[in-house]
């Protein structure tokens, strides 16, 4: 049986495609040298590294990568199931392959069956790509679930979340579940940092519903709500109490436009 793999498609466009440059980079974005920890859960932007590269890597600069990491992420295209998982194969980055983790996603599978195997609603989408060469920085046997999210159903998030936990509280080894979203999307700087911080508040107090909320009351267009969401009720019901804003930027401190930005936050989670 021929395996299954998932071409990178963000590398030349969000990323470098040359493995020396993508390591330069990567150096720089995760420049921070102090003591990794163990960590339930992230969100991390999923821009161009040279807008929201820093932000993410601040972020995964601080956490010892486990073995397998399951990532979150929008799906911007609308191609494919709304809830779309990957059992098998593996994706390129310019770094070399990045395996999934078959026996998580299995038992994934099972354990909430409105999940669906569905190469094409990840084939073009960069959400859950961006963040491969950073989980490959941190360690270089990394595996990974990755998981599509293309519904705004909040009785539907937390059910997922609730099985997501349910998994990883069985598993003999640790799994980071990583949420990958920018925040507010194309307004002038000062709107958008206003509307961030409302977002991330709900985000430091681990409150799910309330950040849907306030996503759906504020008009903040953050692409990646859904798995934010879900990570959040995951993580809680995995045990953990606190969140930390490690970095928040917007796409004006590398473009200089102030008028028309974009948000990013990193935040930990254990």
């Amino acid at each position: 049986m021929t395996p299954i793999v998932r071409e990178a498609r963000a590398a030349g466009r969000f990323y470098p495609a040359e493995p020396a440059r993508l390591r330069a980079d990567l150096d720089a974005c995760l420049a921070y040298r102090g003591e990794r920890r163990r960590a339930t859960a992230c969100l991390v932007p999923h821009a161009g590294y040279m807008y929201s590269g820093a932000v993410a890597g601040a972020v995964f600069a601080r956490i010892d990568i486990p073995p397998s990491t399951l990532v979150l992420g929008p799906n911007h295209s609308g191609r494919g199931h709304p809830l779309a998982i990957m059992k098998e194969g593996e994706w390129q980055t310019p770094l070399g392959p990045v395996a999934v983790d078959s026996t998580l996603a299995r038992e994934l599978l099972e354990r909430f069956p409105a999940l669906s195997e569905d190469l094409s609603a990840h084939r073009f989408e960069h959400s859950i790509e961006v963040e491969l060469p950073f989980l490959q920085a941190g360690r270089r046997d990394a595996r990974f679930v990755p998981l599509g999210i293309g519904t705004g159903q909040l009785i539907l998030l937390e059910q997922l979340g609730e099985a997501i936990a349910e998994v990883l509280r069985n598993r003999e080894n640790e799994v980071l579940i990583v949420a990958s979203s920018d925040l507010n999307h194309y307004e002038d700087d000062r709107t958008t940092r206003i509307k961030d911080h409302k977002a991330i508040e709900k985000i430091l107090a681990l409150d799910g519903p309330g950040l849907y909320r306030t996503v759906i009351d504020e008009s903040i267009s953050m692409c990646g709500f859904a798995p934010a969401v879900t990570m959040l009720r995951a993580a809680s019901l995995l045990g953990a109490r606190k969140a930390e804003l490690v970095r928040y930027a917007t796409s004006a401190e590398a473009s200089g436009d102030y008028s028309t930005v974009v948000g990013y936050a990193g935040i930990l989670i254990a």
